[in-house]
């Protein structure tokens, strides 16, 4: 089994902590060897550290500065201008949109259409430098998307068919497949500071899969709570030593601009369609003491799902999921804006972002 069995609830917070085994995986002192055609990481100490406050690649030039948010139920993209904080434009997109993922190569924005419960799935790019929706691509069940570490490849997550699906980055062409099938409800991932392997969460199972990225093969499974885990979001260590496992209590782990915090939105509810005005919050965790140092309420109550932090770190963008509103909350303060969006918003992205590439999901920067 590849997994240490070490798991631990983080300070009160409904976050979960797994320590793995780090394969290939360097000290502070040893460089890392990356897999082939992996960006080199230059702070084994830190792999955030080249994604920090405004350090924009020269592929985000001229790209509009937006909060794109994807409304699973009225099939809807809204566009929100951070700087005013109102809805500049929504437009249709294909059916139950779930995320925007920007690509490896900085140049699109990819809304995963899954259709919920039917076959009609797909792909819609936004082009950053306008803002506006292209033409989309027919893929089965996109529910979320991430990229192989050398960009070669673009992963769709088939969270009910328990697959993943390895398709050409830019024209979505299927190369593999890959079933999962010990990931009931397959859904998020992060991946090590070396790129040889990735762990997703299954959602439904109450377990996390270890995928190995060179080879494409699971390399075994870790079960957490078989009766009442729903491990969701992941996020990896600075150091790449820990991965941070949000569960149905927490459903979204997003690390601060400096690599030194960690956000958790707190849906407030233990169901998957939860109620309004729930007692949903944000808590703040500190990665080198693993504790909570702050929790931020959302006035009137809230249910924070997932998002992004501003590219100068001053603001947790997450998305109000059973309220139809966005939330934009000071990260020194926990002041919290409320922007009213479309139904049912969920893994909203702010672009653009500091960073080399990205590896997926609402935009984990590298």
């Amino acid at each position: 089994m590849p997994f240490h069995r070490l798991m631990r609830r983080a300070g009160g917070a409904n976050v979960l902590w797994a320590t793995l085994a780090l394969t290939g995986t360097a000290t502070a002192a040893t460089p890392v060897v990356t897999v082939p055609g992996m960006p080199p990481v230059s702070n084994p100490a830190n792999l955030y550290s080249q994604s920090a406050a405004n350090d924009f690649s020269p592929a985000v030039k001229g790209a509009l500065q937006r909060v794109y948010v994807p409304n699973v139920r009225s099939d809807d993209v809204s566009v929100i201008d951070p700087a005013t904080f109102k809805v500049l434009t929504t437009y249709k997109v294909g059916r139950s949109p779930q995320h925007i993922v920007p690509s490896w190569d900085l140049k699109t924005l990819w809304v995963t259409n899954n259709a919920e419960g039917g076959n009609e799935g797909s792909l819609t790019p936004i082009d950053p430098l306008t803002g506006q929706p292209g033409n989309a691509i027919p893929v089965d069940d996109p529910y979320n998307m991430y990229f192989t570490p050398d960009g070669s490849e673009a992963i769709v997550v088939s969270d009910a068919h328990a697959r993943l699906d390895f398709r050409d980055a830019h024209t979505m062409t299927l190369k593999s497949r890959l079933e999962v099938p010990g990931c009931k409800g397959i859904n998020h991932a992060d991946f090590s500071i070396d790129g040889r392997y990735a762990i997703f969460t299954c959602e439904f199972g109450g377990a996390l899969a270890k995928i190995d990225m060179v080879n494409h093969k699971v390399l075994g499974y870790l079960q957490v709570d078989k009766k009442a885990g729903m491990p969701q979001d992941v996020r990896v260590s600075p150091d790449g030593k820990v991965f941070y496992v949000a569960d149905m209590m927490a459903d979204g782990v997003y690390p601060s601009r400096n690599g030194t915090r960690l956000y958790v939105s707190n849906r407030g509810s233990h169901k998957i369609h939860g109620r309004r005005h729930g007692k949903g919050s944000i808590s703040v965790i500190d990665y080198a003491t693993r504790t909570v140092v702050a929790r931020w309420p959302i006035p009137g109550g809230g249910s924070p799902d997932m998002g992004n932090v501003s590219a100068d770190g001053s603001m947790l963008w997450l998305s109000g999921r059973f309220d139809d509103m966005v939330y934009a909350i000071n990260t020194r303060t926990g002041k919290v804006r409320k922007i009213k969006v479309g139904m049912e918003p969920h893994g909203l992205t702010v672009w653009p972002q500091p960073g080399r590439y990205s590896l997926g999901h609402t935009g984990i920067m590298r």
